[in-house]
């Protein structure tokens, strides 16, 4: 077989019956976990006072690992026809999502060493929590969420840009309504949306409220359509992940509105 397209099999996610390849799959699994543990564990003081060198060696091993692995992919990724192109087909392959993300996991690490303004160098640290998005790519319940969001985009966004409405909208009544009673809290519209995503979201945090008659009862509505309002895309996802398991049960031959299998 060619090395480079036992590479790419190596490389990629396990394809059934190939114990080196699923073998490989665990490894950066693993490699995964331990990095979120450690990133984690690294923001504790007395735990990075004592382990801080420990989780440094862990740190230069792991980039190491991902930088090889990252490297591997892009020379082997030819092997597969859509990226058959040595160089476009590098370049189409780099930036997909989840190249992407490759990318991100080692680049915090690389930063370090280009005169990054080192008051920025912890939170370009904790970057490395990025590596946990890399589970992605081994997990088909993932690849199952990915392919919901993208049928249900549509519906999403119409939900998304339904919920900026009411936020402005929101926003721009209680501005009206207690600017002047509280002219340093609902001081304009941008600030109000503060309270407006605070109740929006029933979260509540009590730290901005209305004080005039007219203004708790617009607050009043308001709260009750933002259950009904933040309610709708979880529906939205819940129909889609119905589908998506209803096809997949039944090969992609059932009707995507009853669930009925196809004839």
């Amino acid at each position: 077989m060619d090395i480079r397209r036992r590479i790419w099999n190596l490389v990629e996610a396990a394809p059934g019956g190939d114990r080196w390849s699923r073998a490989v799959d665990i490894g950066i699994l693993a490699l995964i976990l331990l990095n979120v543990v450690a990133v984690i564990l690294d923001s504790v003081p007395s735990i990075k006072s004592r382990w801080g060198d420990a989780f440094d060696t862990f740190e230069l091993i792991s980039v190491i690992a991902f930088s090889i692995e990252y490297a591997l992919r892009l020379w082997s990724c030819t092997t597969n026809p859509m990226f058959a192109h040595p160089i476009t087909g590098r370049l189409r392959f780099a930036v997909r999502p989840m190249a992407l993300i490759d990318l991100a996991a080692i680049l915090p690490f690389y930063l370090t060493f280009v005169g990054f303004d080192l008051r920025s160098l912890r939170v370009v640290r904790l970057m490395r929590i990025v590596r946990i998005a890399k589970i992605g790519r081994y997990y088909s319940s993932l690849t199952l969420i990915r392919s919901v969001l993208r049928s249900k985009r549509e519906e999403l966004v119409l939900s998304t840009m339904l919920m900026v409405l009411l936020l402005i909208v929101s926003a721009t009544l209680l501005y009206s309504c207690e600017n002047e009673a509280q002219p340093d809290t609902f001081s304009s519209i941008p600030a109000t949306m503060w309270w407006a995503v605070a109740t929006l979201t029933t979260v509540g945090y009590g730290d901005v409220y209305p004080v005039t008659l007219l203004g708790k009862i617009f607050a009043s509505v308001i709260a009750m359509l933002g259950i009904g309002m933040f309610a709708l895309p979880t529906g939205i996802l819940g129909a889609g992940f119905v589908e998506a398991i209803e096809s997949h049960k039944h090969g992609d031959k059932c009707c995507p509105h009853c669930g009925e299998a196809l004839q």
